[in-house]
């Protein structure tokens, strides 16, 4: 992929989206980043920002077509746009769930129906999405979180085996937590239970630690580059704790990584 490539990346206004446009325009892309508000989205030099809401049909459409009308063509398109939330399946909603979904997964969804027509046209393309090591590796009262990112993976997989005959490959991209707003603020869900308050009380507080010890969006958002611009590859992890937690998921037996996982999150082993 040419470092001339026309960028699209969504969530762009702040956190690892906002870095990695701004490494985007470093290697000589020409980058337009989303945003649901433009008046919360910082100017950033040489990005150029569309406002989007990856959870209206009509809004997508409408800022690729903008795009397609200034740029000509999309070369990449970077499904970052997301959020998570904290709290017990049971404590869950339906439409707690719907919300969560509609973003991580069929906000997703919509910017990539929206992207492929031109990048068939064009015979190239690459589709990065934004998955997460609990795409791999579910963590407790992080379940619907997981389960959206669980969907990122299978969607993707089979999204490369079908774009692929066009010249377009897609790939994810799996973090860990990481120094953002998404981590740092995660709302919980509304409903509490209070059988579950010690168990999740603990998880909550172990996921802010872990946030506040994190890394920058720095390796993060510079593996989104590499998985946009380099070598295709499916997955691309990167280094640290990621990297550490998928290779424990794929190579170690499920005992031991359940137990390892229940020991970091501050719960009992049964």
């Amino acid at each position: 992929m040419s470092s001339s490539s026309v960028v699209v990346v969504t969530g762009a206004s702040s956190g690892i989206g906002r870095v990695a446009a701004e490494m985007f325009v470093a290697r000589g892309c020409r980058v337009f980043g989303t945003a649901r508000d433009l008046r919360k989205a910082p100017a950033l030099p040489g990005v150029e920002f569309v406002e989007m809401d990856v959870r209206e049909e009509g809004s997508v459409q409408a800022g690729i077509e903008s795009i397609i009308d200034r740029a000509t063509r999309i070369d990449v398109l970077v499904n970052n746009a997301g959020m998570m939330m904290i709290g017990a399946v049971e404590e869950t909603a339906t439409a707690e769930a719907a919300e969560l979904f509609d973003t991580n997964v069929f906000g997703m969804l919509r910017t990539t129906r929206a992207v492929l027509p031109y990048m068939r046209q064009q015979r190239r393309g690459r589709i990065v999405n934004v998955s997460s090591v609990l795409g791999v590796l579910p963590a407790p009262y992080m379940g619907l979180y997981s389960a959206t990112k669980h969907a990122v993976e299978g969607l993707s997989e089979s999204l490369d085996h079908e774009v692929r005959q066009f010249g377009i490959r897609a790939t994810l991209v799996q973090p860990a937590f990481t120094r953002t707003n998404l981590d740092a603020n995660a709302p919980r869900a509304r409903e509490r239970i209070a059988d579950y308050d010690r168990e999740r009380d603990l998880v909550a507080l172990s996921v802010a630690d872990s946030v506040n010890s994190a890394p920058e969006p720095h390796g993060v958002a510079g593996t989104i580059v590499e998985a946009a611009l380099g070598p295709w590859r499916m997955r691309c992890t990167p280094p640290g704790e990621a990297s550490l937690l998928t290779k424990l998921r794929r190579f170690m037996p499920a005992g031991p990584v359940d137990a390892s996982l229940r020991k970091k999150l501050g719960l009992g082993a049964s």
